[in-house]
């Protein structure tokens, strides 16, 4: 077993609500697989609370926190925020530099990772195709981008959306109606779902995957179900998939690093924790 020499530091998750959240159990399993002193709480904090606890991190105990909705708009304006923060429009991740509250948004590193762990080689796709144009999203787009894929299609069924966030990620990002999917998934060779279609209570993403290459790469930012009908789907026709769980723990690597000074890993025993707290 590794003992990290930082000790006795604690971060949380702030949120308004918070208590579904699973980070609690991800953190304290690796604060105890490493032998590390420290704690992971929930802080429910209404909005009109959260700048007064933000700016006051350090004094209510914390070396630094997961930002949840609905504050990760405002963390980004309280924080100086790193590239990825900006472009997302959103921080989920805070921690300081010296006296500085910096702020990242981990959901990038966490769609990507998860992807490399679960599909090794996908991004030699030439065109992706991303379902959806809300915050996840974002995340998707831009790490997609700073993975060097030529070709990003995004669908929405509001075009407008769709197009004011593709102008902001610049020429890769082509928006696309709704109705085009038919034509685009032919030539897809990673199709992400960032939308609500097929959680639990809402109705299933309704398309063809018989259109998708055989090669293809099928991700669903959507862990409650575990198996969405999309993926499920997917893995019918022996297409690679990547789940929203996946991307969940992937995502709190990096702010386990920044707070308790270990990177950990994603393992297996960890996911069939997590796994057994969402059935």
């Amino acid at each position: 077993m590794m003992i990290a020499e930082t000790t006795g530091r604690a971060a949380c998750l702030i949120g308004w609500p918070a208590a579904h959240s699973r980070s609690p159990l991800i953190h304290h399993y690796w604060l105890r697989l490493h032998g590390i002193t420290g704690g992971y709480s929930i802080e429910a904090i209404p909005p009109e609370g959260f700048a007064e606890f933000v700016m006051h991190l350090s004094t209510h105990g914390f070396a630094g926190a997961n930002v949840t909705i609905p504050h990760k708009e405002r963390a980004l304006q309280l924080t100086e925020p790193d590239e990825r923060a900006r472009a997302v429009g959103a921080a989920n991740t805070l921690y300081y530099d010296g006296a500085v509250l910096r702020s990242t948004n981990t959901d990038v590193e966490g769609f990507i990772s998860n992807l490399d762990v679960a599909a090794p080689g996908w991004d030699r796709t030439g065109d992706a195709l991303v379902l959806g144009a809300g915050g996840a999203s974002r995340a998707v787009v831009f790490g997609l981008v700073e993975r060097g894929i030529p070709r990003i299609h995004l669908a929405n069924r509001t075009m407008e959306r769709a197009r004011v966030l593709a102008d902001q990620f610049g020429a890769r990002v082509i928006p696309a109606a709704w109705n085009t999917l038919g034509e685009l998934l032919p030539r897809t060779g990673l199709l992400v779902n960032t939308t609500s279609l097929g959680m639990n209570g809402q109705p299933p993403l309704d398309i063809d995957l018989a259109l998708l290459p055989r090669d293809a790469v099928v991700a669903d930012l959507v862990y409650v179900p575990l198996e969405t009908p999309l993926l499920s789907a997917a893995r019918a026709r022996g297409l690679r998939t990547a789940d929203g769980l996946g991307m969940l723990l992937h995502q709190a690597v990096r702010g386990f690093e920044l707070w308790f000074g270990l990177r950990p890993a994603v393992t297996q025993e960890l996911r069939a924790l997590v796994e057994a707290d969402l059935l």
